[in-house]
Order: structure tokens, then sequence, then C-alpha cells
């Protein structure tokens, strides 16, 4: 191992650092926790670059904690995939915080902080892990420290959902631990590398269990993910929360995503038996199921927050119209949509921030009110992210969209897949007209507009660099479906990634 190659473990232990250290520096000098946030995330967005850079050469690196092989050890594991969504998380992070920063929400409790530090840090873990304990883990920290981001600021409402949020969870976090028992007993190890060597040689007796574990794990991804029917958390969760918070929880739902793309292929591909493939029976029509519920969801919303939470739901539903394919050719059209829903749903959250901060009593209703300071420059913000949310062009929501029908071209069910995704972009260009018309067309003329004295520019600028990413994104295309493609070839080559972990133990 390379000192270059000690890199691998950086976005872990910068959120570990910097989460305490903002804790404890909070409460008598605010600005010093403050300033050593805003510095973990721009170290993390520099590593995860870093490591991006690394994973350029086609090589998967694995990184054995205390120096213990596997799969006897904690490993990490660094390929395409893992970069692309360390990046991801680390850019989102960092425009987020800005925000937060910006519009003082952070704020409004003492630990807003350490918890976006501690959430990044189950981001990270989940992503690096080449363990499925430690994949179980890394959510269970991710999701504590969502359970405080999802209060933050307080309320009746924001209780109520999270509630709901906790149970829900809770009874994922169980399931997880149960298929994880059924894995370990048949196998005798949770290294992803390992699970994909032993399940491959089970027994005719031992099959039908190993069916059972990977549907429950696919159950639990599913539930992360908000896959109709395991959704109904979602919309009330994320419309109830600060949309800050939301904002940064809108890659959260791709973290169940990710798990089914490293997980199905490496340990439940051709070679498991009768284990092969376990998603293929019902990913499918959850996938066109949640889909359709998402984008009439926005069709329906009263309040944009709920708009874009349905917004993200339908987005989900499109990304796994492509996962649920299981080729090659399908995962990398997923990976380029999966980057652009996560970017374009954020910045649907922070412009409902931006609009219901100058509303006033009107807040992010759908509903015609008095004009009010900004609205123009609002209204062309709103136009640009909700031309990427529902895919047209010149965003890039309207390349991923194609990449998608483009890839799905030889399915069986390809008449399906192009109707879904087509009739539902349909309606999502309808539902976010029919918003934008009511508030920022229809505004009534009556009387003043309302004061915003202390609003500024600067609010802008996160939803601003959201758009521009994903500006760059369809400027930049070639490059970015390469980088999809080049990801997708290594998760079908899992021999790659078992003989990067597992070396000699093989």
């Amino acid at each position: 191992m390379t000192a270059l190659d000690q890199l691998i473990i950086a976005p872990i232990v910068i959120p570990t650092i910097v989460a305490p250290l903002a804790l404890l520096a909070m409460r008598r000098r605010r600005r010093v926790g403050v300033a050593l946030s805003l510095a973990g995330c721009v170290l993390m967005l520099l590593a995860a670059l870093a490591l991006f850079g690394m994973a350029q050469d086609g090589t998967i690196r694995a990184y054995p904690l205390g120096d213990w092989p596997a799969p006897f050890g904690i490993v990490l594991v660094l390929d395409r995939l893992s970069a692309i969504m360390l990046v991801l998380a680390a850019a989102l992070a960092l425009i987020v915080m800005i925000h937060a920063l910006v519009t003082s929400v952070d704020r409004k409790g003492w630990h807003f902080h350490p918890l976006f530090q501690f959430q990044l840090l189950g981001l990270n873990g989940a992503f690096l892990t080449g363990d499925l304990f430690n994949l179980f883990v890394f959510f269970e920290v991710l999701l504590i420290a969502s359970y405080g981001l999802m209060l933050h600021g307080q309320g009746g409402a924001r209780l109520k959902a999270g509630v709901a949020y906790v149970i829900v969870n809770i009874v994922g976090s169980a399931l997880f631990l149960i298929a994880l028992g059924l894995l370990y007993g048949l196998t005798g190890t949770l290294n992803m590398a390992d699970l994909a060597r032993r399940v491959a040689t089970l027994g005719a007796a031992d099959q039908g269990l190993a069916r059972v574990a990977g549907l429950l794990l696919l159950t639990v991804f599913g539930l992360k993910a908000a896959v109709v029917p395991l959704h109904l958390w979602l919309p009330r969760t994320y419309a109830a929360t600060m949309p800050v918070v939301a904002a940064l929880f809108a890659i959260m739902t791709k973290v169940g995503v990710y798990a089914m793309i490293r997980t199905v292929p490496l340990i439940f591909g051709p070679g498991a038996g009768a284990a092969a493939w376990v998603p293929a029976p019902w990913l499918m029509p959850a996938a066109i199921l949640t889909t359709i519920t998402g984008f009439v969801g926005v069709l329906a919303a009263r309040g944009m927050r709920e708009q874009a939470a349905f917004a993200l739901l339908g987005s989900t539903g499109t990304l796994l119209l492509a996962v649920a394919c299981w080729t090659e050719a399908t995962t990398a059209a997923a990976l380029y949509y999966l980057v652009h829903a996560t970017l374009a749903a954020a910045a649907l959250f922070l412009v409902a921030d931006v609009t219901m901060r100058r509303r006033g009593q009107y807040g992010d209703a759908i509903v015609a009110g008095p004009r009010f300071v900004g609205q123009q420059a609002v209204g062309l913000l709103f136009l640009a992210t909700t031309i990427a949310a529902v895919g047209l062009p010149p965003l890039s929501g309207f390349v991923a969209k194609l990449f998608i029908l483009q890839s799905v071209s030889t399915n069986a069910l390809s008449w399906v897949l192009w109707a879904t995704v087509l009739g539902t972009t349909l309606i999502g260009v309808v539902g976010f007209a029919r918003s934008g018309s009511a508030l920022f067309w229809k505004a009534k003329a009556d009387g003043d507009p309302i004061a915003c004295p202390e609003r500024s520019r600067a609010e802008l600028a996160a939803p601003m660099a959201l758009v521009a990413l994903l500006a760059m994104m369809t400027l930049f295309g070639g490059g970015a479906t390469a980088q999809a493609q080049a990801a997708a070839a290594q998760v079908f080559a899992p021999q790659h990634y078992l003989n990067a972990v597992l070396g000699n133990a093989r």
C-alpha cells in the first residue's frame, strides 16, 4: 500500500474529527465551531476529488483497517462507483452548508454542525465499506444524525413526521440485522467479496435461505430508497423538515439505490444459483409505481416542499427503472441520472426555501400572493430547477432521461418503460407549470410588494451553484457519461473486485 492509498480513509476521518471539535467549540466560540464545520466540508470535497482522480486508472483499491487482511478484518474499497458517490456527497454538503450559513438556518439549534458532520460520516462510510455489517453500522450513523437534523428548528408537524420516520427506520434496521444473520449463518462471513465467493458455492439445501436473505436485503434498501409501497414516510418527512436539511437528505434515498447496485451484481449475480438476481421479480413494477406516484404527487402537491419531496420520489423511481434491468448499459445510464437527480432535488428544496422566506405568511403554499422582492430572479431560478427536475432540454435531466430510454430500448418491457418515463415527464411539466404560474405569474397586482429587507441575493448562491453543476453535466456530457459507463463496467466485472479485496485469501 502506497502513501497515497492512505487517503482512502480521509472521508471517514475528517468528519469523525470535525464533529466532536465543532460540538466542543459551539457553546463558547460559535464562530470557531462554524469555521471548523465549513473547513471540514471543504477538506472532504478536496479528498473526494483526489480519490476520484486516483480511481481514474481503473484500479480497485482496498484499505484494510488495522492491516488485518480480508475477509478477517474491516476493509474499505475505492473504485469508480464509490469515488463518484464521494464527490457527489461532498459537493452537495458544501453547497448546503453555505446556504445554511447564509440564511442562518444553522443558528436554530446548537447541534446542527456536529450532526451535519456525523451525517457525512455515515454517507462516506456507506460508500467506502466493503463489509455488509459495516454498511449496517454506517447506515445507523447517518440515520441517527438524520433524526436530529430532521427535528432541527423544532415544530409540531416536524416532531410528528419525525416519530414516523424513526419508527420506519427502526423496522428497516431490524430487517437488515435479520438478513445479515441469515447470510452469516449460511456463509460465515459478511465481507462483500467473500460473500460473493461463498454464496456461489452454497449447496442446493441452502439456496432457499440465501434467496430469503437477499430479498430481505433488497427490501431494506428499497425502504431506504422509498420505493413504493415502502415510500409513505418520505413525502411527509421531507416536506416537514427545514428545506436546507431536506436538500442534504436528497442523497439519502440514493444510498439505498447505491447499496442495490453495489451488492446485487457482486453477491447475487449470475453465479449465485437460486439467489441470482433476487430483486428481478418485484423491483421493476415497484419502480414503475414509484415513478408514477412521485410525479402524480408533483401535480397534486399544495406546497413547494411537498412538491420537491414528490419530485425526489419520482426521480428515484425513474432511476430504478434503469437499475432494475440489471445490465451494464442501463446501470451506466442510472449512474448518470443518479447524480443529476440528487442535484436537481436539492436545488428544488433550496429554491423553496428562498421563496418561502420572501413570501411572508404565504410561505411555500402554491397559491397566488402579493409580489415580493426578488420575484423575477427567484422565478427564473425556479424555472431552471424545474426544467432540470422533469428532464427538459437544455439541462442534464434531458440528457439523463435520453440516456435511460436509449439503454432500455432492447429490454422486453421497453415500451412500458418508455411510456412511464415520457408520461410522467408530461405530468411533471404540468405540475410544475401549475405551481410556477401561481407563485410567480399570477401574483396579485394590488398593494405593495411584500418587503423583505433582511433578504439578500447571497441566498440565491447555493441553488444557483446547483443549477450550474447541472449545466456542467450537460456541457461536459460526454465525459460524464464516459465516467458512468466506466463505473458500470467495474460493477459488472466482479472478479476484479474480488481480486482487489481478497488477493491471496482466495
